[in-house]
């Protein structure tokens, strides 16, 4: 003989519970910042709507997520474990998102970049596109800067990342860079005069900036590459046989930033700027315009962290 027995089900022990996402983005933007006003920056938010959100996920989750010590904010053992997840969990969301709201795009499209940038700075971001894009097909063209300005303005190129001292309106800024000299780790070229110097080409974009630097310090120079390769370029430095002139974060292995005990002089800063067609750019070309626009912000804010 069986027994009936009746089991009464609380709705809230299987109730599906729901994170949301605009809480997590939030808690990883503290944690990443140790700051609340330096998160309620980065996601333009007030300092309050931030601590608030953040004390709403403490809430749920009945602990405490970060604790304060002398540096900022820290994590709790609670907001460790919850951290690494939380990170893909967003990770997910914006693929997803990315991916739902994205139009296909597929074509050809012509982007052009400097040469030192094209190991440098781009690399990831061009990755990362053609896994988002993978049936369009990116041809780099490779020219000094005001090259490049030309080509888009003539319509050979899609559009460029380009390099121009700071204050020249040239596309929209996406980084401000030093302009710093480089020489071989101990070498000895930039004591000589008169200065050899390695540049790309005429038409870099440094040129001017170097030569009217050196001008007003009452330096001479000479040219040891007036039209070489960026690797003959480097290869003349590293062998101490030149100096040259590079943006502090393209500087090739083996090389050094020549300071102020170099006795050259303080060069400008430059703008790494996105420049687009005058008229309407194409729909691939704005697409990309804005992965590589969001990939800079990414960075910077990664830097300021």
């Amino acid at each position: 003989m069986f027994m009936m027995c009746e089991i009464t089900f609380h709705n809230d022990e299987f109730m599906t519970r729901n994170l949301d996402t605009a809480l997590i983005r939030s808690f990883v933007t503290v944690a990443e910042t140790a700051s609340m006003t330096a998160a309620a920056n980065a996601l333009h938010l007030t300092q309050g709507a931030v601590s608030q959100q953040i004390k709403r996920l403490e809430e749920a989750f009945e602990c405490a997520l970060f604790e304060r010590d002398r540096r900022g904010l820290k994590l709790t053992n609670a907001g460790e474990r919850l951290f690494g997840k939380a990170k893909r969990l967003l990770g997910l969301n914006d693929e997803i998102w990315a991916e739902i709201t994205t139009p296909a795009f597929s074509g050809e499209i012509k982007l052009g970049l400097p040469y030192d940038l094209v190991t440098t700075y781009l690399p990831p971001v061009l990755k990362t596109y053609a896994q988002a894009f993978p049936q369009v097909e990116i041809s780099l063209v490779c020219l000094t800067s005001p090259m490049l300005a030309e080509a888009v303005n003539a319509g050979e190129i899609d559009l460029a990342v380009i390099e121009a001292p700071v204050g020249q309106t040239i596309g929209e800024c996406l980084s401000i860079e030093r302009l710093v000299w480089v020489g071989c780790k101990g070498g000895e070229a930039y004591r000589k005069r008169p200065l050899p110097i390695s540049i790309v080409s005429d038409t870099c974009a440094f040129r001017p900036v170097v030569f009217e630097a050196l001008r007003r310090h009452g330096m001479t120079w000479r040219t040891v590459f007036a039209n070489g390769s960026v690797e003959a370029i480097t290869a003349t430095v590293l062998t101490d046989l030149a100096v040259t002139a590079s943006l502090a974060s393209t500087i090739p292995p083996g090389l050094d930033i020549l300071g102020a005990e170099s006795g050259l002089p303080d060069l400008s800063s430059f703008a790494i700027n996105l420049y687009l067609p005058r008229s309407d750019a194409n729909p691939i070309a704005q697409g990309l315009a804005r992965h590589i626009r969001d990939s800079f912000v990414g960075r910077r804010r990664l830097q300021a962290a």
